[in-house]
């Protein structure tokens, strides 16, 4: 039984979270994004929360992760699966559906989101070999934000995911893929590598579970698969989407897994450089229609 219940307002409030291009500069970014209604957390009151839960988890510590995996990526066909903007109510089941895979995902997490969820989801995915990411602690748009507000909003979700987990993140996703050279250098002086994708679903626009799974079946080798864990209809795709990789001889890593070593704080990363140049067309035209509204 989780210990919060993550508001409705919210759940809908996040529909629109990432646009459908894996690139975008701050003079790309339209200026009417979607509004978002995060909860309000008072951060002195979720500290007396947590601190009241953490003698129930056990021997009063953090997860432990499971054996490292050694998976040359160079030679096994990798795809990386990455879910956005949770923890949410349906995490668990995807959660569920991974592990009946044996599959490794990464996971970018909004830190009010994790306050709202509880310390269970992100100990379940460090206690499962999953990886978490940094995605902000208010999902608002980087680019937009002074130094001091870019450092604000990385450092409180680092701080929380800190203490459910006792890892601190190496990567972070800027919201809408909205980043510029001043959250760049944030994000370096954090050690926060960036982490875009190369395969966008658009399963924050069309909640279909059809055409996520269609979509999210183009996955080539070095793929970084663009998700969103807070809707149900992603959820509804995951058996299928991993079903029809696993029979194309994909396996399931996390981004740290794919690219075998450590990242360079502040770059940025797409996944596999080829299918960034065969969807390059595609990207501009997502560009194009989200910046026209047609």
């Amino acid at each position: 039984m989780r210990l919060w219940i993550v508001p409705a307002a919210l759940i809908l409030a996040l529909g629109g979270c990432a646009p459908p291009v894996a690139r975008m500069r701050s003079q790309d970014v339209p200026s009417a994004l979607p509004a978002l209604t995060p909860p309000r957390v008072d951060p002195r009151a979720l500290a007396e929360k947590l601190a009241a839960i953490q003698p129930q988890w056990p021997g009063n510590g953090h997860p432990a992760s499971p054996a490292e995996r050694h998976i040359d990526c160079r030679k096994v066909r990798c795809v990386a699966l990455t879910y956005d903007d949770g923890p949410g109510p349906y995490t668990g089941r995807l959660l569920d559906v991974l592990a009946e895979y044996h599959a490794r995902a990464t996971f970018f997490v909004i830190g009010q989101m994790v306050a709202a969820d509880g310390p269970l989801t992100l100990r379940r995915m460090v206690s499962e070999g999953h990886e978490i990411g940094n995605h902000t602690w208010s999902h608002t748009q980087l680019t937009a934000l002074s130094d001091a507000g870019v450092k604000g909003e990385l450092s409180r979700t680092q701080q929380i995911v800190h203490h459910v987990t006792g890892r601190w993140m190496s990567l972070m996703r800027p919201p809408y893929g909205a980043t510029n050279q001043r959250v760049t250098a944030v994000a370096r002086r954090k050690g926060l590598a960036q982490i875009l994708w190369s395969l966008d679903t658009m399963d924050w626009r069309d909640r279909d579970s059809l055409v996520v799974i269609q979509r999210a079946s183009r996955a080539a080798r070095g793929s970084v698969v663009l998700m969103h864990d807070i809707h149900p209809t992603t959820v509804e795709a995951a058996p299928q989407v991993l079903a029809r990789l696993t029979a194309a001889g994909y396996t399931f890593v996390t981004l740290s897994e794919m690219y075998g070593k450590a990242l360079t704080p502040g770059r940025e990363y797409f996944g596999d450089t080829e299918l960034d140049r065969r969807t390059a067309g595609e990207r501009r035209e997502s560009i194009r229609l989200r910046n026209t509204g047609s």
